[in-house]
Parts: C-alpha cells; structure tokens; sequence
C-alpha cells in the first residue's frame, strides 16, 4: 500500500494531539484563575486536574469498546462532538460563577480527549512501518508539544488578569465590589473556550468529509487471544504492559504535578507574578518539552528508546532534587527544564506498552489510557501537602517520586516476555 495513501491521514490524526494538550495545559492556567475567582484552597484547586483525569479513567474502556465495534474514525468524530461541547458549557459556568459547573464542563472535554487520545495514539503507531512506530508516535506527539506551550501563553494572556489581590485587600472590599471582581476574574475564559469549540467544530467537519485507511493490527507477536476473548483484563496477562500501565500512571502523574502548580511554585520560591509566570511555563518549559519531542525522535535513532526513557528519568530525578533543596532562579529554572526531558515518556512507555499485542493493541491502548487517572491524583496529594506544610515547594517530593517508577519501567518493565495462552 502506498506510504502517500498514508499521509494526510497522518497529518489529520496528528493535529488531534495538539487537543488535548491544549486541554491539559490550560490546568495550569485554570488552577489558580479559579482558585482566585472561585476563593478555593490548594487542595480544591487540584479538583480540576482531577475531574480530567476522573474523565480519562471513567471513558478509557468505553472509548476502546466503541472503537471495536465500529471505527477508529467513528471514535474520533464522537471524541471531537464531546470535546466541542465541554468548551462551549464554560460558557454558562462562567456566568453562573459555579465551580462544580466548571468542574463538569473540564469532565465532558475530557471525555471527548479520552476518545482521541484512546483512537489516535494506537492508529498513528500501526500507520505505518512497524518497525518505526516508536519514532512515529514519538513524532505525532511532538505536536501535542506545540499545544503544550501554546496554551500557557494563551491562557496567561486571554484568562489571566494579572490582578492578585491580598487577603487584607479583599477583606476590605464590600460584599458588591467582592462579587463583581470574583465574577469579572470567572467571565474572562468565556472567549477562548467559545473560539475553541468553534475550532474543534471545523475539526469535525474535516474528518467527516476524510477517508482514514481502516489499518489492521498485526496478531503475529505475543500470544494474542482471538477476536472474541481480546476485550478483557487478561491483556495485562502481558508482563511488559502491566508494567506500562503503572509507569504511565505515574508518569502523568508527575507531569502534571509539575505543571500545575508551577504558577503558585514560582511565587513561592522567586515572587514570581502569575502573568509572569505563565509565560515563562509556555514559553521556555513547554517549548522545551516541544522541542524535547522532535529532539527524541532523532536520539532514537542512535539510542534504544527504553535506554533513553531511563537516561531521562534520572535527569528529571536530580532536577527534582534541585527544585526542592534550593530558591530563586536555581529553583525556578530547575522546574522549567524538567519538561524536555517528560518530553518523550508518554509516547515512549505506551508504544512500548503495546508492542506486538496484535488486536489486543485497542483494549491494551484503553488501559493505557485509564492509566492517566494518575494525573488526577499526584497533584490531589500535592495541594494536600502544600496545604499541610505551608510550601508549595515541598509538594513537589511527589512528581519527585512518580519518576523513580519510569526509572524501573526504563530499565526492566519494558521487557516482553513471551506467554502462552
């Protein structure tokens, strides 16, 4: 068949990770936006990465069974529906200054984002040479890089105002002039998630009028199960993917502990101000992480992605370190490169995850999937010991944690062990 065949097909499924990094690098936009305009602790700040990931860990199997039985295109129309909805309802959560509405608007993305993330990390790694997959998933998700540093320079700029008030100063406003600053900060995320949905509408439209290859799997490698029995938990019979699915848990974990408190990180440790902040996460760490992506996918040409995935644990650990012992710009700078070194572990543990599992790949990518429910509870324990301790710095011994579990994935969770079943 024809590599051409292939190619705008490729390019379409691609433009899908830049979704929902878009969607995963506006939390930390959104955590202390709310947080200001809807007066919450850490703690109940972190619930926004949680109704995300609750989102992803809810979907996952239901996103895969839908793509079973039907389509990969079918899964990503219906993920794209979602995802459009979920943008268009912060219009009404804004206006009704309700924090559970926003919370649920965050689900329905989510929702949508499980699909195309279920659909399109699999599809992009079997379209193709099976041999480059690693490299061509590590490629596709270098465009999931450039939402990642495009959302927090948006956001920074279209969401947050810049005005951060002191308790004291608060406390002195009138209950009138409280309410109307609260509901002035809650309205500013009405246009961007309006051209949002817009977009994503396009999207749609774009992918109804395509033909996608319907590929199939390879059921050659490791002792796959028939069609029938393939829609089960005996997937992670797979010694190699059960390990996937822990190292991805806490891998996304990590990241988006990172990530999501990184605002209120830099205040903390540099008096850093949240406008200020922000774009220094978009435009210095999440374009590292960009061109962390583009930069893997040549280094895998020299260097085995399991040996690299190691490589980079270790960095990330000793950066980690560094951001926990130290202040000022040595602390700041030591968080803001972690992300290039992330750069490559999602891509990097799920195509090793599902390597040569034939057509259990569908039900493995949805475990993989459900997996990012880690991302929902690393910042959770973080905002609980940022709120305990009194430091938003001390927080960060969780993603700390989180990268010692890649480390082992890199070294020996990876390995495929043969089974019969």
């Amino acid at each position: 068949m024809s590599k051409n065949k292939y190619l705008f097909p490729f390019i379409l499924v691609t433009s899908l990770f830049f979704l929902w990094a878009f969607l995963h690098n506006t939390n930390p936009i959104l955590i202390p936006h709310l947080k200001k305009a809807c007066q919450l602790t850490d703690t109940q700040s972190s619930f926004i990465d949680s109704a995300v990931y609750l989102g992803y860990f809810l979907i996952a199997i239901p996103a895969g069974l839908f793509m079973h039985k039907y389509s990969y295109k079918s899964g990503i129309i219906l993920g794209l529906i979602l995802y459009a909805v979920g943008a268009f309802l912060f219009i009404p959560a804004a206006t009704a200054h309700s924090y559970t509405f926003f919370l649920f608007a965050l689900f329905i993305i989510a929702s949508g984002a499980t699909f195309l993330e279920t659909v399109a990390n699999p599809y992009i790694s079997i379209l193709g040479d099976k041999e480059t997959s690693t490299q061509r998933l590590n490629f596709a998700q270098s465009f999931n890089g450039v939402g990642a540093f495009v959302a927090p320079i948006v956001g920074g700029k279209f969401i947050l105002s810049g005005i951060e008030h002191t308790p004291a100063e608060l406390k002195s406003m009138s209950a009138g002039q409280l309410a109307a600053y609260l509901q002035s900060e809650a309205n500013t995320v009405k246009v961007p998630y309006m051209i949002m949905g817009g977009a994503v509408i396009i999207l749609i439209l774009l992918f109804v009028f395509t033909h996608l290859p319907n590929v199939k799997e390879d059921d050659s490698a490791v002792g796959s199960h028939s069609p029938g029995t393939d829609f089960s938990i005996r997937v992670l019979k797979h010694r190699h993917l059960a390990w996937a699915v822990v190292a991805q848990f806490f891998y996304v974990g990590a990241q988006v502990g990172v990530g999501s408190f990184f605002i209120r990180y830099s205040k903390f440790v540099a008096a850093v101000g949240e406008k200020d902040a922000a774009f220094l996460w978009g435009s210095i760490a999440m374009v590292g992480f960009m061109v962390g992506r583009f930069a893997g996918t040549f280094f895998m040409r020299f260097i085995e992605p399991a040996r690299l995935l190691s490589i980079y644990a270790v960095i990330n650990i000793l950066l980690l370190l560094t951001a926990l012992t130290t202040h000022g710009n040595v602390a700041l700078y030591a968080i803001m490169a972690v992300p290039f070194f992330m750069s490559i572990m999602f891509p990097t543990i799920f195509a090793l995850g599902i390597k040569g599992l034939g057509e259990e790949t569908k039900i493995a990518s949805s475990f993989l999937v459900m997996s990012i429910i880690g991302g929902g509870v690393a910042p959770l324990l973080m905002g609980l010991v940022s709120d305990r301790t009194g430091s938003i710095q001390m927080a960060y011994i969780v993603p700390l944690l989180c990268f010692f579990v890649v480390l082992y994935y890199g070294l020996k969770g990876h390995k495929v062990v043969k089974i019969t079943i």
